[in-house]
């Protein structure tokens, strides 16, 4: 393996939500039941900028929390963790959203939010920190940006911005379907943006949402694929990940560790690939290449299973190269 932290690694912007996730201290049991909650900084976009400075890469957060305890709190978190916090905005009217989000026996998660309306649907337009977009080597957003205004608006400026500059674009949709108004909307919005992404990473679940078909089938993950993608990702859990470009495809197997909580995995998986992608664009050509930054993001996946929280469990260089390792022994 040749994965190993950079020096003046290319930016990578993430667009989104941050929010406190408060997860149950004891898992398997329903929110009712819950007798005490931890609180744990969450919002993928945030957790994949967190993830990429945990393997030495640069990342950037635009997005927007409440002026209140929490938002500065996550904030701090995001400082702590190396990333640059300039395109963050604080609403002086709204919270911060918070999400309480159980485990269920096998670590799967079940979620119940509160935002009604959260600081983070407020971003506008000309609140957007172009400046930071336009010096991104990769701009990565998900889906929930998208639900309500004027934060749609905001994101559809901030890809059409990026996509102007020439800048790389990564889609990690990121299905909660608590948040949409229906499963149809969540279809629809999701799609809108769809064509307009480099790189697409999706859970099998996410395939069958999308598609309403079987995600084992890959005329069915295929139906997804645009002319304009250079890579396409579907990620099977504890399985592993399939790939797909224009000349080549392939699965990768997963790692098998102690599963505690499975929040935060897929960020991890993607802020590993996204730390990979930037310092080698070529790796889209080189199957090779593209192999070895797949088993390196599973292996940061999977770890992140192992603690509860998803930036806490984020794994560093040397962990996820710890456990290829171990695997390959």
């Amino acid at each position: 393996m040749t994965i190993s932290a950079a020096n003046n690694s290319p930016l990578i912007v993430a667009f989104g939500e941050m929010l406190i996730d408060f997860v149950p201290d004891v898992a398997g049991v329903s929110l009712a039941e819950s007798g005490g909650f931890l609180k744990a900084p969450g919002g993928a976009p945030a957790n994949v900028a967190c993830a990429i400075t945990k393997h030495g890469g640069a990342s950037a957060f635009i997005g927007k929390v409440g002026d209140d305890e929490f938002g500065h709190m996550l904030v701090d978190i995001l400082k702590k963790n190396g990333v640059k916090t300039e395109g963050v905005c604080f609403d002086q009217q709204a919270r911060t959203a918070l999400a309480f989000v159980t485990l269920k026996k096998n670590g799967e998660r079940e979620f119940m939010f509160y935002r009604n309306p959260s600081a983070d649907m407020l971003l506008k337009e000309s609140e957007l920190n172009m400046g930071l977009i336009n010096q991104a080597k990769i701009f990565h957003y998900g889906s929930i940006s998208l639900i309500s205004e004027p934060c749609r608006s905001a994101h559809i400026a901030a890809i059409k911005a990026a996509k102007a500059a020439g800048i790389f674009l990564s889609y990690d949709p990121n299905l909660r379907l608590p948040l949409w108004p229906s499963p149809e909307a969540a279809r629809e919005g999701i799609k809108s943006i769809w064509k307009e992404a480099d790189f697409i990473k999706v859970s099998d679940d996410e395939v069958e949402f999308l598609t309403q078909g079987d995600a084992s089938k890959e005329e069915v993950v295929l139906s997804l694929w645009h002319d304009g993608l250079k890579l396409l990702v579907v990620t099977d859990g504890e399985k592993g990940c399939r790939y797909f470009t224009k000349n080549f495809k392939g699965k990768i197997g997963g790692f098998s560790v102690n599963t505690v909580d499975t929040t935060g995995a897929g960020d991890s998986f993607v802020g590993a690939l996204l730390f990979s992608m930037a310092k080698d664009t070529s790796i889209f050509q080189d199957e090779g290449k593209l192999k070895e930054a797949l088993v390196f993001a599973n292996a940061c996946g999977a770890i992140c299973t192992t603690q509860k929280g998803a930036i806490p469990a984020l794994p560093s260089t040397n962990d996820a190269l710890a456990l290829i390792k171990s695997n390959t022994n």
